[in-house]
């Protein structure tokens, strides 16, 4: 091949080979700069004051996440130091309705003036006409046949029949426990008696016994309440069921509070109902139908009604509605205060026939005891001491 031919090739080449020779240059400092190597030791001042130099990098690792801490959970009063803190709260809130009565029956001379205010008296402890009347004859009887006019004696008299007339013989043991299953305990009652709290307190009485509870917020007419009872459960621990919709049906709520129970092998399972009025018959009615829907998964061991004592013979008129539509088969009396009137448990046993199986006197989170004759009535007849 002739040289005039030969000399472009040869030029072309070697700018071809140059350039590769740059790019392979120029790449192999880019590849360095993106390692980005550090000396494996360090200048003086870039180590952190305190610290000696040490390390190839100068890049802090960054600390482990901390897990979130779990929530505190608390413990409730045992049961035992209920009863005794409530009966004293009782005395000081009930020691007038003793002290009046006691004061009358210790009079030198007991006419029948004397025996109408006694019958007053009971009548506005809201005793009821009946229980009343009835009380009065036979103290009266008592009294003549024994002649007796120390105050001792006649405290003994008057103590022994109203432990009579509250009537020791009922059970008022609480079914909170089943063979096989979870026990299931409905409670209702109308708006404001504290019905939703009652189940809070009633959850953290049973995990003071180590028993395990579901709670079930089937009250969903009414704005909040699934959050107030998921916050009573939250604090000891118990889950509660509930439904994202306001206004869902509540009898869905219950079935599936009672199957969350079994699926979780609890002691048993607490469900909140709506708070009814007596005088809304479909509300009634939707009762009925929570209380039958529960019964196609589980049998119904406890029907709760929640009474505001302080509302007396009112409270009487709403405990019979809802024993026509629910069997009611225990009566929880809160609000137990200086404002209410100790005789109403007296009425409500005697004209329903359901015994009175828990009371409350307070706000605090553990005031809810099981109700217990006659230190009711030694608490409504002691004398305040101070």
């Amino acid at each position: 091949m002739e040289t005039s031919v030969l000399i472009p090739f040869i030029v072309l080449a070697v700018l071809l080979v140059g350039l590769l020779g740059f790019f392979l240059v120029s790449g192999s400092d880019l590849f360095r700069r993106s390692k980005q190597r550090y000396p494996s030791t360090r200048d003086a001042d870039d180590v952190p004051e305190g610290e000696e130099p040490a390390g190839d990098t100068l890049v802090e690792e960054a600390p482990e996440a901390e897990a979130p801490a779990e929530p505190e959970l608390e413990t409730p009063e045992p049961v035992a130091g209920r009863l005794a803190r409530l009966r004293a709260r009782l005395v000081r809130s009930n020691s007038v309705f003793g002290k009046t009565l006691l004061a009358l029956l210790s009079q030198d001379e007991i006419d029948d003036d004397v025996w109408d205010e006694i019958e007053e008296t009971l009548l506005t402890a809201d005793l009821g006409a009946d229980a009343a009347m009835g009380l009065v004859e036979t103290l009266r009887e008592r009294v003549k046949v024994e002649g007796s006019k120390d105050p001792a004696r006649v405290r003994e008299l008057l103590r022994e029949e109203l432990v009579k007339l509250i009537d020791p013989s009922f059970d008022r043991e609480l079914t909170t426990t089943a063979e096989g299953r979870p026990a299931v305990v409905m409670v209702v009652g109308v708006n404001g008696t504290g019905k939703t709290t009652t189940v809070g307190k009633l959850a953290r009485v049973l995990v003071a016994e180590e028993r395990s509870v579901v709670l079930g917020a089937a009250d969903t007419f009414r704005a909040a309440a699934a959050e107030q009872l998921t916050t009573w459960g939250a604090r000891v621990g118990v889950p509660t069921v509930s439904s994202e919709v306001e206004g869902a049906d509540p009898a869905s709520v219950a079935f599936e509070s009672v199957a969350k129970a079994q699926d979780d092998e609890a002691d048993a399972v607490l469900i909140d109902t709506a708070g009814r009025l007596q005088n809304k018959a479909n509300l009634m009615d939707e009762l009925g139908k929570v209380k039958r829907v529960v019964e196609k998964k589980s049998a119904v061991d406890e029907v709760l009604l929640v009474l505001d004592a302080t509302t007396g013979q009112n409270g009487l008129s709403q405990a019979k509605v809802f024993s026509e539509v629910v069997n009611v088969t225990g009566i929880v009396l809160t609000k137990l205060d200086g404002t209410a009137r100790g005789g109403i448990v007296v009425a409500i046993q005697q004209q329903l026939g359901v015994p009175v199986k828990l009371i409350g006197l307070g706000e605090g989170p553990d005031d809810l005891a099981p109700f217990d004759t006659e230190s009711f009535v030694d608490a409504l007849l002691e004398e305040q001491s101070g």
